[in-house]
């Protein structure tokens, strides 16, 4: 029982540590650098007793030599060449130098496992979505287009319950004053439908000549703030145009409200996929 739960330990501390490595693996570098800085500071004073000291040493040669050849003067050194600078000083900043490359290492190993697993995500999402569009295909082809457009209109309606316009901020913009709600982000804005048909069909006429849109951008179109992963979503001319889906429901408070579905949906890495 105790081995058990030893081993149940050490599992759980390796999963843990797997799923936090970034972060540690960035705590490690920065604390690497912040050391490295420290022992660079420290080792600089015995750099600089060790670089007079070789001057001392060179002179000493040197009054020696002009002695044996009779000359009572010589040129003192007072500076040392760089390569003769790093030659007497390089063992005081290896500790500083192991320190910069444990940190630069971390740095670089945080960084490769966030591109890795937000591969894995972008992958991950990609296949959801493509699934998620033959299932709608095949929901249209059993129960038809009707009854689809009835459960696309009760999944509208579940979005406006689960996100009452009462609990929530309704943002002003320049674009009408129809209450609307848009179902990625969860906002609720005043616009018009004939301004939002308008902003979809200027993007989807830029996305002709430019190949990918935002999904940000699609907001700015419609006069709201940006989110953090509107830059990351959007489309692109292979995965098909801004394909909006509209439907009429009640907000908590009685009044119109107008849902701003998606047809199709953006995608993560929608830029890369052109």
């Amino acid at each position: 029982m105790s081995k058990f739960n030893v081993s149940a330990l050490f599992k759980t501390a390796q999963q843990t540590i797997s799923r936090h490595s970034p972060e540690i693996l960035t705590g490690i570098g920065i604390a690497g650098m912040i050391t490295t800085t420290i022992l660079a500071v420290k080792a600089t004073p015995k750099a600089e007793k060790l670089i007079e000291l070789e001057c001392e040493r060179q002179n000493r040669e040197r009054r020696n030599e002009a002695t044996e050849n009779g000359d009572e003067c010589f040129s003192k050194v007072t500076k040392l060449k760089p390569i003769e600078v790093v030659k007497v000083t390089w063992k005081c900043y290896i500790p500083a130098a192991i320190s910069c490359a444990t940190s630069v290492a971390c740095l670089i190993g945080a960084s490769s496992v966030n591109a890795k697993r937000n591969a894995a995500l972008a992958a991950a999402y990609n296949l959801s979505a493509t699934a998620l569009s033959e299932y709608k295909e095949k929901v249209v082809e059993t129960i038809g287009e009707k009854k689809e457009h009835t459960v696309k209109d009760k999944v509208a309606e579940e979005h406006v319950k689960k996100n009452p316009v009462s609990k929530n901020e309704v943002i002003v913009t320049k674009t009408g004053n129809t209450l609307c709600f848009d179902a990625i982000s969860g906002r609720y804005f005043k616009s018009d439908i004939d301004k939002i048909k308008k902003a979809e069909n200027e993007l989807n006429k830029r996305m002709l000549s430019e190949m990918y849109i935002s999904l940000n951008e699609f907001f700015d179109e419609l006069g709201l703030d940006h989110i953090s992963i509107g830059d990351d979503l959007g489309w692109n001319l292979d995965g098909g145009l801004i394909d909006l889906d509209f439907s009429s429901q009640i907000a908590d408070d009685g009044t119109p409200c107008l849902v701003v579905n998606y047809q199709v949906a953006p995608k993560y890495g929608y830029s890369s996929l052109v």
